[in-house]
Order: structure tokens, then C-alpha cells, then sequence
């Protein structure tokens, strides 16, 4: 086990468009000739499509999500070639250094058949690397946060692929005022974490500590998705590959690439010239075709067998 302590280190409003309604072109009549509108009908998806989406806002909300799918794949790439778990981990952590990561933990076990507690989540064991100050471990601050008091059990009855330690212990609650104390021992401001779900319970999870919290929301999603892509990859170095090959359709794969980058149903169906509903449609048959709990794993799964 290697043990160390690091150097410190658009999504667009909520705005819709009713596809089926008109949109109403107007030429500029004179009082002596009234001109008639001209409607045209085809829907907002399509026109966009044709044109591209005039809103500035939108625009660079693309270039934004491509530059995050870029992102993804360049901070995973070491660890996708690494030949074992550990040694993934530890590229893993190495490529996080520059976004100020300063703590690592990842784990591959089986969710526990008894009653989930914090005795019962450790002792599933699986532990694959830890990355911390060598005296933390075994410390009674670690003991505290391990045993004690551990909201995050919360994220694994929920099912969470990816969330922060703050999700579940907000900074500002005084019961977490201890908690958060003994993860200062470890330089831990706050955490992003990654969760994949396999079968027969198999649980690959990632804890990624952070000198810091404050995450725009681009940056967040970058880190949750390269955090996601890495429980994937441990789970394909542990387990025998899938004996039947996953065949998605074009639109399919593509409306998934584009959860990757950071589009809702909406800004998706914009780029696609297609319905929300069959955007929706696309994602929920790969996911379902992939095995995966929701459409952020569905991705990770996608991105660590090839098909983005």
C-alpha cells in the first residue's frame, strides 16, 4: 500500500421551448399595404439544428461541455493503461494533483448481506489504495469518521454514482463541526465521490479529498465523471470481460456523448434536431443496454469499453 501526502495544490437555464408551437415571422407592414405573417412550422429542435443555437449563453455551453469530455479522457488516460486496480489508483491520484487533490481511497467490494452500518461497510473490506498522511490512518480521528460518525452510508442506501462528502455533511450543521475537524487532519476540505454498481452487489468506489470546496459546477462534473470512469476501469481489471458485445445504436451513443458533455434533455434534442422525450427515450435504452444504475454510469461504462 502506498501512502503519501501530496503538495496543494452550462449548462443553460431551465428554459423550454414548445416544439409544437409555431414560431411567428413578421415583415414590417406600411399603412398602405398591411403584409400577411409568415408562420414557419417547423419545430424549435429542428431550426436550431439547421442554424445552430443563437443564444451566446448556449454556445458556450457547448464549447464548455466538449472541453469537460476532453478533460475526462485526458485525466484518465494514465490510469486506463495501468495494468492493476492499485496501480490505476495511484495514475488516478497523480493526474488529480493538479485540480488540488490531496487525499485518495478506493475500494471493490460486495455491499454487505447484513444491515448496512459502519461496522458492516468496513469489514466488507476491498480496500485497493489509501493515500493520505502516514499517521492518519489508525488515528483516533480516523477511527471517528470511520466508526463513530459515517453519513455516508447514506449514498450507498441511495444508490449515488456521484456525490461530495458535504452532501451528506453540510459544512455549516454543528453536528458535523467533529467531523469535518478530524478530516482537516487529512487535509480534506471536502470530497467528490464515485460509486459504480456491478452485479451480485459488487461496489467499486472512489474517495477523492480536497484541500478546498470551492467547485464551479463545470469543473465538479469534470471530476465525477473521471472519478466514475475510474471505478468502471477497477472493475473491469477485477472481473472476466462481458461475453456478449453491447450494440447501441447511432443515436443512442450519440445522445449519450453528449450526457458526457454536460447537456440536459433540452440543449441534447436542441443539437440532435430531436424531441426531449426521445432524447430521453435514447439514454434510458443504453443505460438499460449497459447495465449501468442511472445515465452517469451508463457514460462511465461507455468511456471504459471504447464506445465514446
Amino acid at each position: 500500500m502506498q501512502k503519501r501526502t501530496p503538495d496543494p495544490h452550462s449548462s443553460v437555464g431551465n428554459a423550454r421551448v414548445a416544439g409544437a408551437a409555431p414560431f411567428l415571422i413578421s415583415e414590417r407592414p406600411t399603412p398602405s399595404t398591411p403584409r400577411k405573417r409568415r408562420v414557419d412550422r417547423r419545430s424549435a429542435p429542428a431550426l436550431a439544428a439547421r442554424n445552430g443555437p443563437c443564444d451566446p449563453a448556449l454556445r458556450v455551453g457547448l464549447e464548455l461541455g466538449r472541453a469537460m469530455l476532453s478533460r475526462l479522457m485526458t485525466h484518465v488516460e494514465a490510469a486506463y493503461a495501468a495494468p492493476t486496480a492499485e496501480d490505476a489508483s495511484v495514475a488516478f491520484f497523480a493526474a488529480m494533483e493538479d485540480f488540488g487533490a490531496s487525499y485518495l481511497q478506493t475500494r471493490l467490494y460486495r455491499r454487505p448481506p447484513a444491515i448496512l452500518t459502519s461496522a458492516s461497510h468496513w469489514a466488507a473490506g476491498g480496500f485497493i489504495t489509501r493515500l493520505a498522511p502516514v499517521d492518519w490512518p489508525g488515528s483516533p480521528a480516523f477511527d471517528y469518521i470511520c466508526f463513530e460518525c459515517n453519513p455516508l452510508l447514506g449514498a450507498i442506501r441511495e444508490n449515488r454514482t456521484s456525490y461530495r462528502f458535504s452532501d451528506f455533511a453540510p459544512h455549516d450543521d454543528a453536528q458535523y463541526g467533529a467531523y469535518w475537524e478530524a478530516l482537516s487532519e487529512a487535509n480534506i476540505d471536502d470530497a467528490l465521490c464515485a460509486t459504480s454498481y456491478g452485479a451480485d452487489g459488487v461496489i467499486a468506489s472512489l474517495h477523492l479529498g480536497f484541500r478546498r470546496r470551492d467547485f464551479g459546477p463545470n469543473e465538479r462534473f469534470a471530476i465525477h465523471m473521471a472519478g466514475l470512469a475510474l471505478t468502471e476501469r477497477l472493475m473491469s481489471l477485477t472481473s472476466p470481460p462481458p461475453t456478449t458485445v453491447v450494440r447501441l445504436t447511432r443515436r443512442e451513443r450519440d445522445s449519450l456523448a453528449l450526457v458526457a458533455e454536460g447537456k440536459t434533455d433540452w440543449e441534447i434534442s436542441v443539437i440532435l434536431g430531436i424531441a426531449e422525450a426521445t432524447v430521453r427515450f435514447h439514454v434510458d435504452n443504453a443505460r438499460r443496454k449497459l447495465g449501468a444504475v442511472n445515465r452517469a454510469q451508463a457514460v462511465a461504462r461507455l468511456v471504459n469499453q471504447r464506445l465514446i
